[in-house]
């Protein structure tokens, strides 16, 4: 195995690792406190909590079937790597939900209500939260809940559209198509609170993930530097030509963009590789070519 390869495969296993991760948060927050105090939301769970409440039909199931045609729909559209992680995704948390429920009800059958009685709002409060944390991980590591995550992927895929903004529209469709089931408008309402909530949630953890920001270094050991953070960083780095004004000493400027979780190691080696830099860092609106963002316009 070449060390490419096992670099990729031990990436893959992280990516596999998170959504798992990200999974049993979504899964916690509707067994522990959505399900349990009648509250419903949107993408395809929210759908299948609908249909749950009116039928008694369990959720996990409606989410399971109504995922294998999105993913039949997808396959061509978003490629073998995605849907394979979605396919993991969503036998995994139907699992999840299930066990979750399993957990979370007592010996007639009712779900417990861990939060106490009336706790309608703090229950759609933290669901929301955990909901779109738990989303945001598993987008942020290539994978999807299925549902309306896919509809999202696939939008995401062509049109400069955040995800959340496109999960937004679809829930608010949702979430307002549940009055004509129940007809209770206080459902309704603490269901557009927890998209509202999800919505914030996920955009904030994948913006703040995906931040880059640009770095500039002034060093007489500039080529060290640059081997630096073509081969461990991964990044491209530009050499420009300058010179000290006040010295009238010509001098090199290393220039490079990387992601804000990479910044911290390239500090660390600079103060390592020459203590004596001058390092400029800044953070940058949005980063589009090869490594980081795609450019996605009409």
């Amino acid at each position: 195995m070449t060390a490419q390869i096992k670099k990729k495969f031990i990436h893959d296993i992280k990516d596999y690792i998170a959504i798992a991760f990200g999974l049993a948060l979504y899964a916690l927050s509707w067994t522990a406190f959505m399900l349990p105090y009648g509250i419903t939301t949107g993408g395809l769970t929210g759908v299948s909590a609908i249909i749950f409440y009116a039928t008694g039909i369990e959720m996990q199931t409606i989410y399971f079937l109504v995922n294998v045609i999105l993913l039949a729909f997808a396959l061509k559209i978003l490629g073998w790597k995605f849907c394979a992680k979605t396919v993991y995704a969503v036998i995994l948390l139907t699992i999840f939900l299930k066990v979750g429920q399993v957990i979370m009800t007592d010996e007639t059958g009712e779900f417990k209500l861990i939060l106490g009685e009336g706790q309608n709002f703090m229950a759609s409060f933290v669901g929301a939260i955990l909901c779109g944390i738990g989303v945001g991980i598993c987008f942020t590591a290539n994978g999807s809940t299925g549902g309306t995550d896919i509809i999202a992927a696939i939008i995401n895929k062509y049109r400069d559209m955040s995800l959340g903004r496109v999960i937004l529209i679809a829930d608010i469709l949702i979430i307002g198509s549940s009055y004509f089931v129940f007809h209770d408008i206080t459902r309704m309402l603490f269901g557009y609170v927890t998209m509202v909530i999800m919505s914030a949630s996920l955009d904030f953890y994948v913006n703040s993930a995906r931040q880059s920001v640009q770095i500039m270094i002034f060093s007489y050991k500039y080529e060290e530097l640059a081997n630096y953070i073509n081969k461990d960083v991964n990044r491209g780095v530009t050499v420009l030509n300058g010179m000290g004004w006040y010295s009238k000493k010509e001098s090199h400027v290393l220039v490079t963009l990387c992601r804000k979780n990479d910044a911290t190691n390239l500090l660390r080696a600079i103060k390592q590789i020459d203590p004596k830099a001058f390092v400029s860092m800044s953070r940058v609106v949005g980063v589009y070519g090869e490594g980081f963002d795609r450019i996605k316009v009409k």
